[in-house]
């Protein structure tokens, strides 16, 4: 089994297979997995405790929502106990590598995945390690695409049967004195409207004592219709919150591209695609590293079944779509909705009467909503906003 992409995904599957006795190869083009550590990665404390993650990948706990309208109103909703925690994403990617290395999986850095084809009645796939010339051929009956929007080797899906939407993103890691920290300890900060960042939203999440991630991005279709400086918008946002001054340890970038129907191919023969290279990412949040893990627990017992390719690349869809609910599929609308539609005046009032609107909710329904995608819990209140008005 050769597993391409050593992030969430390809961390917990390669782990999970090892466990079971197959003989598992993962790799992984970077050769320092805490590197290239770009994501918000803020989970719900269900989700924490569903994937078993431990304390070291823990970077602070949170339990408030503090949001930032387009007009520059701010509104929090506050609960008594932490409702998630925010992670350390290099050092998620790096205890998972460890862990699947621990259940008896091979671990491979600095190979990047060339090109992979059938063989037989498996693969054969060719990879390249750092800059060298020559390539490496592996031979496996299954691959697992899991380096995330890149599809290195299942390729970008018929745009038109599913388009791409992607969303770039910047975010620096900054060390702050203790009175810069303490406002934003315990809360994750969003900054919404097409004041702060057309097509997107900035943020503000604690990184433990002293240390605080911010951050900018922004939705768009491909191929992208507005040309946005990220940059120039996240200097304004660290300059609204006095942190323009503030020392700078990590600057890191990345993107994320999802189809909004989700309804692309999982796999091509014994090549199967895995998390974010089969569209599972929350583009309502920003976040995909749940939905990533979520797709190894389905496909790692498919996989194990020993079925034909044809039935469980098609299984495998069903299962998935099962997993994550309607509720997620559906929350691809309104993120299209959302986001898309935050260029003009119109959509930030749009954007504003619903924030008005969730005032008298609680901190709990907000990350039922926004994590859970509990929609129905807001009634008539969401749905004019899902139709535009």
């Amino acid at each position: 089994m050769l597993v391409v992409g050593a992030g969430p995904a390809g961390g917990r599957l390669a782990g999970q297979l090892a466990s079971a006795g197959l003989r598992v190869l993962l790799v992984d083009r970077l050769p320092d997995l805490s590197r290239a550590a770009f994501s918000s990665a803020a989970l719900p404390q269900s989700a924490v405790d569903r994937l078993g993650l431990p304390s070291e990948v823990i970077a602070a706990r949170w339990r408030a929502w503090h949001l930032v309208g387009p007009n520059g109103s701010a509104r929090e909703w506050c609960a008594s106990e932490p409702l998630g925690a925010v992670l350390d994403f290099a050092a998620l990617r790096q205890w998972l590598a460890t862990d699947a290395a621990a259940r008896g999986a091979h671990v491979a850095l600095g190979w990047r995945a060339v090109a992979s084809a059938a063989s037989g009645n498996g693969m054969r796939t060719w990879l390249r390690h750092g800059g060298e010339r020559c390539l490496a051929a592996v031979a496996s009956r299954w691959v697992v695409d899991a380096t995330g929007e890149a599809r290195a080797l299942l390729g970008d899906p018929d745009p038109r049967h599913a388009p791409l939407v992607a969303g770039l993103g910047i975010e620096w890691l900054l060390e702050v004195g203790q009175s810069q920290w303490q406002p934003w300890a315990e809360r994750l900060g969003f900054f919404l409207g097409s004041t702060w960042v057309p097509r997107g939203y900035g943020w503000v999440f604690p990184m433990g004592p002293g240390r605080l991630k911010v951050g900018v991005c922004r939705l768009e279709p491909e191929p992208p219709s507005l040309q946005v400086s990220l940059g120039g918008a996240l200097q304004r946002l660290l300059r609204h919150l006095d942190l323009d001054r503030a020392r700078v340890l990590d600057r890191h970038g990345g993107r994320i591209r999802s189809s909004i129907t989700r309804s692309e191919a999982h796999g091509h023969g014994h090549l199967i695609g895995l998390g974010d290279a089969v569209s599972t990412a929350n583009l309502l949040g920003g976040e995909g590293i749940r939905h990533a893990m979520a797709s190894a627990d389905v496909l790692a017992p498919l996989l194990l079944e020993g079925s034909d390719s044809v039935r469980l690349s098609r299984r495998y869809a069903r299962c998935l779509q099962r997993a994550l609910g309607w509720r997620w599929a559906l929350s691809g609308r309104l993120a299209r909705r959302t986001w898309l539609g935050l260029v003009e005046a119109r959509g930030d009032r749009r954007l504003e009467r619903l924030l008005a609107s969730l005032k008298t909710s609680r901190a709990e329904d907000l990350s039922a909503l926004l994590f859970d995608y509990r929609f129905e819990r807001y009634g008539l209140r969401v749905l004019p906003y899902l139709a535009g008005r």
